[in-house]
């Protein structure tokens, strides 16, 4: 019969009352023995084949059946002396030593890894969902169209193609603005004037293509984010190149030292730096970056087939179930207000499991394989948003790209003009709100700035689980509000939004 385990050890020398000359026997028998180990106890064979004294052949040690010195005793140990087994796993030991609390009470429930739990979620979210799309798939058949990711309509799209194809034409001009300044042949005025106007073109051009070509959502959206990006790197380019400049003057006529400041401008205005400023998955330009030593070829197609795969997943959870539900639903802001409730939470799901599934295809994996062909290093594009306690946490976490760019071109220098941090932080959800706009009202061809209202809902919201956060001290408030407006409101009602307005608009051009 098994008493105790091995970590577990009983001991009468750990108790100081009982057997006052057995302990003082064992202590003098233990350092009056011979043999190659000091402070090894020898023993007969019987001891060590029945420690127990039943006849059970099991010891808990190696050597003749003793336990050594620095031996794993654990909470029942004998601290440094060295025990015959015979006087282990006793039954007047005490079993309680000390005060401790139940691993899911209160005080100790954030203090115990909870990674068993975790595993075990996994395992019930991928059984629950495996049974659902059956259900699906046994109910309504495969409803992915042939056309899903390309179609005959797409090629009507090539002016779109062609716009996105002419864009690097603005960098270029940007480029030769600044090699003009750099050898003093037009006025910072000018420069000025140059960029606004070049980087206003970046983004007028091809909404006004998408607006005049009846295109599709999905070729418009992908040009508009290109435009944008192009838009973000073009304000970089001229604000450092700007800044660069005014400090390298200041430095000159003396009014302040070098020494304290990280000018990286020793080569001037580099074609090629522009070239993979442009390419590198980074919205903040600056001369150098930080680089790897070398392209893991290996590595980068794991990480393409892992794209290809979780892009499938997210045009059949689309196509499957999405569509579906939204095209049995009324607009929820004309219908009925319980069957907008229930098509809401309907779509809570799918659309969190689709927004993940493009999260980890292109913050994680596309960013990561584009700098890891550049060998860019700085890969930190997103932090641990999922564990943001309040909206802005969030907002400063999600999109690491987007984020440095907004503090280094916006937030920062509306500071050092004075404004007010509360203005500033209004202001850059602002610019935020514009750019979500024109990406989805310009390819969906309606502008109802459900999009804008929606950033701009997020200002209340920051300010509502801030005042949570300093009044529970409690992480877990900031965290469920923030995923029930953001996952389970938020994006299901927007699907329905743009997806009524958008039907609308081809019933009343038809």
């Amino acid at each position: 019969m098994a008493i105790a385990s091995d970590r577990e050890v009983i001991t009468l020398l750990s108790d100081p009352s009982p057997l006052p000359a057995l302990r003082r026997r064992i202590a003098d028998s233990s350092t009056s023995s011979g043999g190659d180990e000091p402070g090894v106890e020898p023993c007969s064979d019987a001891a060590a084949r029945d420690p127990m004294g039943n006849g059970d052949s099991r010891a808990p040690d190696k050597k003749e059946g003793l336990v050594l010195n620095g031996g794993d005793h654990g909470e029942w140990g004998f601290g440094r002396s060295d025990v015959p087994v015979k006087f282990l796993y006793r039954a007047s030991a005490p079993a309680h030593r000390r005060v401790k609390e139940s691993p899911l009470s209160s005080d100790a429930i954030f203090k115990q890894s909870h990674a068993g739990l975790l595993n075990l979620c996994i395992v019930v979210l991928v059984a629950v969902n495996s049974r659902l799309i059956i259900e699906n798939l046994m109910k309504y058949g495969l409803l992915i169209r042939a056309g899903f990711w390309f179609s005959s309509r797409s090629l009507r799209d090539w002016p779109l193609l062609m716009c996105g194809l002419s864009l690097p034409v603005f960098p270029f001009s940007a480029f030769l603005v600044e090699k003009l300044v750099q050898h003093k042949f037009i006025s910072e005025p000018l420069v000025i004037t140059l960029h606004v106007i070049l980087t206003s073109g970046a983004i007028l051009y091809p909404v006004f293509m998408i607006l005049r070509c009846d295109s599709t959502v999905v070729s418009g959206l992908t040009l508009m984010l290109f435009a944008c990006t192009v838009w973000l790197k073009l304000v970089s380019y001229a604000h450092t190149n700007y800044d660069l400049r005014k400090l390298s003057n200041s430095v000159d006529k003396g009014d302040i030292s070098s020494i304290y400041l990280n000018l990286d401008n020793s080569q001037g205005v580099s074609f090629w730096n522009l070239v993979y400023f442009m390419m590198a998955p980074t919205l903040c330009y600056q001369p150098s970056y930080p680089r790897t030593t070398c392209i893991r070829k290996g590595w980068v197609i794991r990480q393409i087939v892992k794209w290809v795969i979780f892009t499938g997943v997210m045009g059949f959870i689309i196509e499957q179930y999405i569509n579906p539900i939204v095209q049995n639903s009324q607009h929820p802001l004309k219908g009925n207000f319980l069957s907008g409730i229930e098509r809401v939470l309907k779509l809570s799901v799918p659309t969190l499991y689709v927004w993940l599934c493009m999260f980890y295809c292109f913050f994680h994996l596309w960013l990561n394989i584009l700098a890891e062909i550049l060998r860019f290093g700085d890969r930190e594009f997103y932090k641990d948003w999922w564990n943001a306690k309040t909206v802005e946490e969030y907002w400063r976490m999600w999109n690491m790209p987007v984020h440095k760019w907004m503090i280094r071109h916006i937030y920062f220098p509306c500071l050092r003009n004075g404004i007010p941090k509360g203005v500033a932080v209004l202001i850059a959800f602002l610019v935020s709100a514009i750019f979500h706009e024109l990406c989805i009202g310009v390819p969906c061809h309606i502008f109802k700035f459900w999009a804008f209202i929606g950033i701009m809902f997020q200002v209340p919201l920051v300010i509502l689980t801030n005042y949570l956060q300093n009044k529970f001290r409690n992480s877990m408030v900031g965290n469920t509000i923030f995923w029930l407006f953001f996952s389970i409101l938020g994006q299901p009602m927007s699907v329905l939004l743009y997806y009524h307005d958008v039907m609308n608009r081809k019933v009343r051009v038809e």
